[in-house]
């Protein structure tokens, strides 16, 4: 089936009358003082208070927000702004945002999220892409977006067979853009998207004109030889990814067993909640983070999501150095790999920029700069 359906959020009451009742009957983790977690000294990516994971503190006051505070409705006529569809590719829904951009010669653009994000990511930057000179930016900058929301994740519901990796996905976008009548297109990724971006290019050298990130995800391979010469700098940078993945259970937790984890998440909206807030705790706005644990509650889809990291942990990998244009954003809060092991795995990075704001959701909190960043990457496919 290759039909493109016109879709719109439509959640019934009932459910969002169950979600209320669930956070009103919500049962809270005990936890440690706080003075016994922390002396307040930050040690490397750990913040005061996180030592542990995730406070009580921050799970408590959302919670409170998310049921006194929090308006899904409004949130919801918000979505529907933005043209969405569905469409099946490979047996499984795909659901996605696309809008054209008034100019007929704009390149087309296909934008992946992160997890634990979903579409939402990306709806902001939809006008100044589509239109920069509504927005002060040259009107030959612009793109033709699509925003899908990855198989597993929200509106496209659970994933219904194995499978399900960043190759797979590579294929379904393909498909996707093609269905859209754009043969020749640009990818950009983040987190997640920053794993299947890379595969469009690499699976689809034909079609695509450049491939986008805000991370590359090149560590190094064991190889002692590899980690000589390297400056203080970068020796820095590799404890400071030590601790980050060291701190950050999610990869490790979802590669091993995401569906015991599931079990917990789809019946309780607290702990959706929780487990989402590890990574998303540092988006400016608190609405954004509810908006997105909401998407994950009602289409209960933490499990088919979760999945996605088993899938790229047990898939055979491609191990050939890639040759597509690559361009790197790089923000400050964020980790950043380093140039040496990217260029071993990437051989035609053409674009590296380095900021000194924002952070691992740069499309929330430093999007200006994320969109020049865009706009300036594809300008030499045009």
């Amino acid at each position: 089936m290759s039909e493109i359906r016109e879709f719109r959020i439509d959640v019934p009451q009932a459910d969002l009358d169950d979600l209320a009742d669930r956070l009103t009957r919500s049962r809270f983790a005990e936890e440690l003082p706080y003075d016994e977690v922390t002396d307040g000294v930050q040690r490397g990516p750990i913040q005061p208070g996180w030592e542990y994971g995730v406070p009580g503190s921050f799970v408590r006051d959302l919670v409170a927000r998310w049921r006194d505070g929090f308006d899904w409705r409004a949130q919801e006529a918000k979505l529907n702004s933005s043209p969405q569809f569905t469409t099946e590719i490979d047996g499984q829904t795909v659901h996605f945002v696309h809008v054209r951009s008034p100019r007929p010669d704009a390149v087309p653009l296909v934008l992946t999220h992160g997890w634990p994000n979903t579409f939402v990511e990306y709806l902001d930057l939809v006008g100044p892409l589509t239109d920069p000179a509504a927005y002060g930016g040259d009107p030959a900058d612009a793109f033709h977006v699509v925003i899908p929301s990855l198989p597993g994740f929200g509106f496209s519901g659970h994933t219904r067979t194995r499978g399900w990796d960043a190759a797979r996905v590579a294929d379904a976008w393909a498909e996707l853009m093609r269905r859209l009548g754009y043969e020749r297109f640009g990818a950009h990724g983040n987190d997640a998207g920053a794993i299947v971006s890379p595969e469009i290019g690499r699976r689809h050298a034909d079609r695509v004109l450049g491939v986008h990130v805000n991370q590359i995800f090149s560590f190094p391979s064991g190889d002692p030889a590899e980690l000589s010469g390297l400056t203080p700098e970068e020796e820095g940078y590799l404890r400071f990814l030590g601790g980050f993945v060291e701190h950050s259970i999610h990869d490790r937790a979802q590669q091993a067993q995401p569906q015991t984890l599931a079990h917990a998440l789809a019946d309780s909206p607290a702990g959706q909640l929780a487990w989402i807030g590890q990574l998303l705790a540092g988006v400016p706005d608190p609405d954004v983070i509810l908006t997105n644990a909401t998407i994950y509650w009602l289409t209960n889809t933490a499990a088919s999501s979760a999945r996605f990291y088993y899938e790229n942990h047990h898939a055979e990998r491609a191990t050939e150095p890639t040759t597509f244009p690559m361009g790197l954003a790089s923000f400050a809060y964020d980790f950043r790999p380093l140039r040496r092991f990217a260029e071993r795995d990437h051989k035609n990075i053409v674009s590296w920029n380095e900021y000194d704001r924002g952070s691992h959701w740069a499309a929330h909190d430093a999007a200006d700069l994320l969109v020049d960043d865009l706009r300036g990457f594809f300008r030499r496919f045009r």
